[in-house]
C-alpha cells in the first residue's frame, strides 16, 4: 500500500467515525491528514522524478559504453594483447632442438633473455642467436624463422 493510499484510508477512518471539524480534536485529526496527504503526494513526485532519472541514467550509460567501444575497442579484448592477438603476460615456450643430440626442448622468455642454455638431454651449453628483423619484441607474427614454425634459430 503506497503512502497517499494510507493517508486515504485514514482520512475514510476520520469520516466514519464521524469526527466533526469543528471541534479542537477533529481539526487537528483533520490538519494531520491533509499535511500526511501533501506529503504522501509529494513522495509520489520524488518517485516519478527519480524513476525518470534512472532511466536517463541508464540511457546516458549505453551511450557512454557504446563510446568506449568505438574509442578503445571491445571490451572482450585483452589490453595486453600485442598487435597479433597472443597474450604478452602469458608466458611463451620456444621450441629447440639441439644440435649435438638432435632431441627437442623448450625455453622459456628467461631462458632466451639469458642467450646461453644447457641441453637438458646431453648437457651440451648453446648459446643462443636470433634473427634480428630490426624489431626490439618477439612477436608470433615475426615469421622471420627459417621453418616459419614459431621455433627459436640457433
Amino acid at each position: 500500500m503506497t503512502a497517499s493510499e494510507k493517508v486515504a484510508y485514514l482520512k475514510g477512518l476520520a469520516e466514519g467515525l464521524g469526527i466533526d471539524k469543528e471541534k479542537g480534536e477533529g481539526k487537528v485529526i483533520n490538519a494531520i491528514i491533509d499535511v500526511l496527504e501533501d506529503l504522501a503526494y509529494g513522495i509520489e513526485d520524488v518517485e516519478a522524478d527519480v524513476h525518470e532519472l534512472n532511466d536517463g541514467l541508464d540511457a546516458v550509460s549505453d551511450d557512454l559504453s557504446d563510446v568506449e567501444e568505438f574509442l578503445f575497442g571491445d571490451d572482450d579484448e585483452d589490453e595486453d594483447d600485442c598487435c597479433c592477438g597472443h597474450d604478452e603476460d602469458e608466458d611463451e615456450e620456444y621450441s629447440v632442438v639441439c644440435p649435438a643430440c638432435d632431441e627437442e626442448f623448450s625455453l622459456d622468455e628467461d631462458d632466451l633473455e639469458a642467450g646461453v642454455v644447457e641441453c637438458p638431454n646431453c648437457g651440451e651449453t648453446l648459446e643462443l642467436e636470433f634473427d634480428d628483423d630490426g624489431g626490439d619484441d618477439l612477436c608470433c607474427e615475426d615469421d622471420d624463422d627459417d621453418d616459419g614454425d614459431g621455433d627459436v634459430n640457433e
